[in-house]
């Protein structure tokens, strides 16, 4: 077979060179992202199919940090959405019903309890909320009670940022889980700043007063 060489023959077998090198390149990028692809797990729902069935709990707790007005505007009824506190107990359940809703791969959980607290800390100085769910199933319900928490703590702010916008919410994390292959419990550090000093007054209670084992200046072993 006879190859044209003439003036147009070489610009030609220039151009199908580029063409060839340009493919070859191409094919090459494309194989690196096929193999950097192939590292990276691709999102996926964890299979519980062989996880016992059995009864699991798990607790949560966040805060939201208030200025002494604002608390005072809530403890007293006086905010101008009307009850923080209630409004705010009620869309933790709402939000913790609905968490795999709102998490991509959370499995949908038929919770069996989810009671959801939020109460003001004076001394703190914060709206401190808890959440504490429960499940009879093969997935643990650590995102539930989380979820609850943080729905409560963002309608706290949503009730009050009209009298108060720099309102902190905080601190939202997991305290417990138990029931399936585990059980944990977060330690309480001597500084947690989620826990109210000893004898401080929440809501016109005494938090934890320290416990007197014998009266002053006499010794614990004195009757």
């Amino acid at each position: 077979m006879a190859f044209k060489t003439g003036p147009g023959g070489g610009a030609a077998a220039g151009a199908s060179g580029e063409a060839s090198g340009g493919a070859d390149q191409s094919t090459r990028a494309d194989r690196r992202r096929g193999v950097q692809a192939d590292r990276i797990r691709r999102p996926r729902m964890l299979d519980v199919t062989d996880q016992p069935v059995t009864p699991r709990r798990a607790t949560a707790e966040a805060e939201v940090a208030l200025s002494q007005e604002t608390l005072s505007a809530i403890i007293d009824g006086t905010n101008p959405k009307g009850d923080v506190l209630s409004v705010a107990e009620l869309a933790g359940v709402m939000g913790g019903k609905r968490t795999s809703e709102l998490i991509p791969l959370c499995h949908p959980i038929p919770l069996t309890d989810l009671l959801v607290k939020a109460a003001p800390d004076r001394a703190a100085g914060v709206i401190r909320i808890q959440s504490e769910a429960a499940t009879t199933g093969p997935a643990d319900v650590e995102m539930e009670a989380l979820t609850a928490v943080a729905i409560a703590a963002l309608t706290v702010y949503d009730m009050i940022k009209e009298i108060e916008p720099a309102a902190i919410v905080r601190l939202a994390r997991v305290t417990s889980k138990s029931g399936g292959d585990e059980e944990w419990r977060r330690p309480i550090e001597p500084s947690d700043p989620t826990r109210a000093p000893r004898g401080a007054r929440i809501a016109g209670r005494i938090a934890g007063p320290a416990v007197r084992t014998a009266p002053p200046g006499r010794p614990s072993g004195h009757k």
